[in-house]
Order: structure tokens, then C-alpha cells, then sequence
């Protein structure tokens, strides 16, 4: 459900925790895990950030430049498949929350750093306002389908009754 959003400013290289938090891990491990692993989908690898990076765990505002950071160190990951984890913690709902409301950014270790600008906070108050709306009309177009489905069921059932009634027997 979440995307990578190419309007997204200075948060594409951020990545923000899906809705379950996962165990706490030592950052030491990350290295040799993800070498291991070259062929690792994008949910994977954010499952595996999670688990050891407090910044990913924690759903907390990432530095700009965290891909650096993360290819650091963890020299074996694939560029695309990082690109998109981190596409997919950004645009989660509970990441845009924390951008919504945060004023300074973490590095992978949960260590602050820069502040978060007003521009950045704006942005992710306009995507929740948009997946909002938008979740909103896919509601009322349900309820107006159901309702029209009914009225169908309903003017059916009256057709069935007149025929019944006036048919020869």
C-alpha cells in the first residue's frame, strides 16, 4: 500500500517503521547480515533494518543522507531493493505521523541530528491529508454501491411481487 513518492522532498533517503514494532537487536549485526543476503525483497530488508537500527525500530525521523549511512555499513546491499525499503518506511502512515510532529532527525543508531524543516513537517501533513481523503471517498463510494445495490435488490424483489400478482395461474 505505501509507495516511494518522487515528490516527497529530502525524506527519500529516510525510511520510517511499518505499523508492528519488531525485537530490539545490537547495531553491530548489521553488517554481516545483510551480505549474506543479496537477493533480499524490500519488505525483508526493512524487517531486517528494523531489527537493528533504534531509528528504524522506533519510527523516528531519518537523517537526510541515511542511504549513505546504511550502505556504509552494510557494503553488500543493493542499492534498488534499499531504495525501495526505504520508499516504503517513508510513506507509512506511522512514519508520516512522526514527520508530522518531529523537530529533529536521528542517524541510524537513534543518535539526533538535524532539525526537521517546516517544509519537510508541511509535506507530510499533506500526504496524511491525502490518503485520508482519499481512504474517505473510497468509503462513501462503497456505502454508495452498497446503497445502490440495494435499491436494485429491493426494485427487483417489487417486479417479482407485480408479476406474481397479475400473472395467470
Amino acid at each position: 500500500m505505501n509507495t516511494i513518492s518522487a515528490a516527497q522532498p529530502a525524506d527519500t533517503n529516510a525510511a520510517a517503521t511499518p505499523e508492528t514494532p519488531d525485537t530490539p537487536q545490537a547495531p553491530a549485526a548489521a553488517p554481516a547480515a545483510t551480505a549474506a543476503a543479496p537477493a533480499m525483497s524490500a519488505r525483508a530488508l526493512l524487517k531486517q533494518l528494523q531489527q537493528e537500527f533504534p531509528a528504524f525500530r522506533d519510527c523516528l525521523p531519518l537523517a537526510i543522507g541515511i542511504d549513505k549511512q546504511l550502505l556504509a555499513r552494510m557494503p553488500g546491499l543493493d542499492r534498488k531493493t534499499m531504495r525501495a525499503a526505504l520508499g516504503i518506511h517513508t510513506g507509512s502512515m506511522r512514519y508520516l505521523r512522526a514527520m508530522e510532529k518531529a523537530k529533529v532527525r536521528f542517524d541510524l543508531d537513534g543518535a539526533p541530528g538535524a532539525e526537521v524543516t517546516d517544509t519537510h513537517r508541511q509535506h507530510a501533513k499533506e500526504q496524511l491529508q491525502q490518503r485520508f481523503k482519499k481512504e474517505a471517498e473510497r468509503k462513501k463510494a462503497e456505502r454508495d454501491a452498497a446503497a445502490a445495490e440495494e435499491a436494485a435488490r429491493q426494485r427487483q424483489e417489487k417486479l417479482q411481487a407485480l408479476a406474481n400478482k397479475f400473472s395467470r395461474q
